[in-house]
């Protein structure tokens, strides 16, 4: 099995993830429904942690996931969602075992 694999972990400004997964949410949709090189996009809430929000996300290759960036939903998404991060850290990886 092979894929490319981000995760990201936003850290949202305090108050905002009431406004925030409804966007991600919306992102992560529209993401699997729309683009044939997005296998999986998860949105994962952090117990103990309401202003941190985690995604896994799988892509056929990098170039799916650099096609996935120039999406309109993608696009409208980081414009909408930019004043309620605080912090992002995005990690890019290879699936190299799916269990």
């Amino acid at each position: 099995m092979s894929g490319f694999v981000i995760i990201v972990d936003f850290r949202l400004m305090p108050g905002t993830r009431a406004t925030f997964r409804p966007l991600m949410d919306a992102n992560a949709r529209a993401s699997v429904r729309d683009e044939p090189g997005c296998r999986r996009f998860d949105v994962v809430e952090p117990e103990g942690h309401p202003e941190r929000i985690l995604l896994y996300e799988v892509y056929d290759d990098a170039a799916a996931f650099d096609a996935h960036c120039r999406t309109s939903h993608f696009l409208a998404f980081d414009a909408e969602s930019a004043p309620l991060v605080k912090d992002k850290q995005v990690i890019r990886g290879a699936l190299v075992c799916e269990g």
